[in-house]
């Protein structure tokens, strides 16, 4: 049956691979080696099993746990959050909660400290992978964390602005300007963060360079919260 990302896929995380193809098959079955297909063998409880689209597959915490745990950082984490803005927000904790119990009780004890600190950074409140990986350079550099999607409203209590990313208590905001989003609103964003600028925040932008090479980056996050005295 499918798992790891495949399993993703199937439930509907648009930034999980979709190849290889991950399956998982008993201990005592034999799978023929073939390009495309990466196989994991080891024990499904019936009841951890659904089927999407005549496809056998494992359920989506079953599915999480296991990227999490193996594979790359930045891949796991855009899926942790992606996984998570799947499912209610009643209902996330207890998600999040079932997802923890399976790192934990994973018959493999490899990338368990790893599956645990992406899923507790991730929240399923970014919009793009790259903010995943974005708050994820964040977390690496050892800065405090900032909260994803704040809102900025007026006097009247209605909602003028929402940054990526924003130490309130510091008033720094933190922005990815993704290629398509952005590509023809400079002028706008310009004016989005003068306007910021006057009600007191300072606006840090980051783009595709700044995860490749993010030293320059986070001296300039922890440049701006030094500024404003801030700390955890």
């Amino acid at each position: 049956m499918l798992s790891g990302q495949s399993a993703l896929v199937l439930h509907g995380c648009a930034c999980a691979e979709p190849a290889p193809i991950h399956v998982t098959v008993p201990y005592f079955r034999n799978v023929e080696r073939r390009a495309g297909l990466v196989v994991h063998r080891g024990a499904v409880k019936p009841q951890d099993v659904v089927e999407i689209g005549g496809l056998r597959t494992v359920v989506l915490e079953v599915a999480l746990a296991e990227v999490l745990c193996r594979d790359d950082r930045r891949t796991a984490m855009s899926c942790a959050d992606q996984a998570l803005a799947l499912v209610p927000g009643s209902e996330r904790a207890e998600f999040r909660a079932c997802v923890e119990e399976r790192i934990r009780t994973r018959p493999d004890p490899r990338g368990r400290r790893q599956g645990l600190s992406l899923l507790d950074l991730a929240s399923g409140r970014v919009e793009s992978p790259m903010e995943s990986w974005l708050l994820l350079t964040v977390a690496d550099a050892g800065l405090p964390l900032p909260e994803p999607q704040f809102v900025i409203r007026d006097l009247e209590g209605r909602e003028i602005y929402r940054l990526d990313f924003a130490w309130n208590a510091a008033q720094v905001g933190l922005e990815y300007d993704g290629y398509e989003a952005h590509e023809h609103r400079q002028d706008r964003d310009a004016r989005r963060d003068e306007d910021l600028r006057r009600r007191g925040w300072v606006i840090i932008r980051a783009g595709i360079d700044d995860l490749k090479e993010p030293s320059a980056l986070i001296a300039r996050i922890r440049a701006a919260l030094q500024r404003r005295g801030f700390t955890e």
